[in-house]
């Protein structure tokens, strides 16, 4: 199996988990921005990852490789059997891509824009070291000046929504090492994916990253990505 991916993106981390979760081998296509991105187009139909080969079949969208992988190979199951407890994964699962997951991003580019380090971590790989370094040295009145506009996208009421909902995610594993039942299941590695790019490579979005009262949760979040063998 191929995994078409970008480094920065926590949906190709999720399928990465995925796959580790279900003990598979795969080799890693890093795609580059702009040309690569044809390229994948004449692949998969599409220009975003991820996207999975796996052998004559193509998938695109981390949700339907997530799906493929579950009927393609079983065990570990990431879905329960149980119907209830599936609709709950699968809905968390979906709040996770969405409502979480552009929180998550809104926050993470509103950080970047006064963190040097922040700013070269999302930068793709391709990116030439010259331009990662000056990049990453702008002067802090420019970083300011971005964070400004970045306002526009996370104001106050939405960083309070997203730490409410990092708060609620905090309550559901106080008490269980899982989201939902008592195995491990597709909401976790959805959730686990976004919570990394609030504390990503030892780094971290202030105020929510950092924040004490949530520790707990990464604590959580550690604790099961040690238990996958990520490639």
């Amino acid at each position: 199996m191929q995994l078409h991916q970008f480094r920065q993106s926590p949906f190709c981390d999720k399928v990465r988990l995925v796959l580790a979760a279900k003990g598979l081998s795969y080799e890693i296509v890093e795609v580059t921005p702009g040309l690569g991105q044809v390229a994948l187009f004449r692949l998969s139909g599409q220009r975003q990852v991820p996207v999975l080969v796996d052998g004559e079949t193509v998938v695109a969208d981390s949700t339907a490789i997530a799906l493929h992988l579950e009927r393609q190979h079983p065990e570990p199951s990431l879905l329960p059997a149980d119907p209830e407890l599936r609709a709950r994964v699968l809905l968390l699962e979906d709040w996770a891509d969405t409502a979480l997951a552009a929180g998550v991003r809104r926050a993470l580019l509103q950080a970047a824009a006064t963190d040097p380090g922040l700013r070269a971590l999302l930068l793709p790989d391709a990116t030439p070291a010259p331009l990662k370094q000056l990049l990453g040295g702008l002067p802090a009145s420019l970083g300011a000046m971005a964070d400004t506009a970045w306002d526009s996208l996370l104001g106050p009421a939405e960083r309070q929504q997203l730490q409410r909902s990092l708060e609620q995610l905090l309550t559901l594993v106080s008490g269980q090492p899982y989201l939902v039942g008592p195995a491990l299941s597709l909401a976790d590695l959805a959730v686990v994916a976004q919570l990394s790019w609030l504390r990503p490579q030892g780094l971290a979005v202030p105020g929510l990253g950092d924040n004490p009262l949530l520790e707990p949760l990464f604590s959580w979040r550690d604790r099961l990505v040690a238990g996958l063998s990520l490639a």
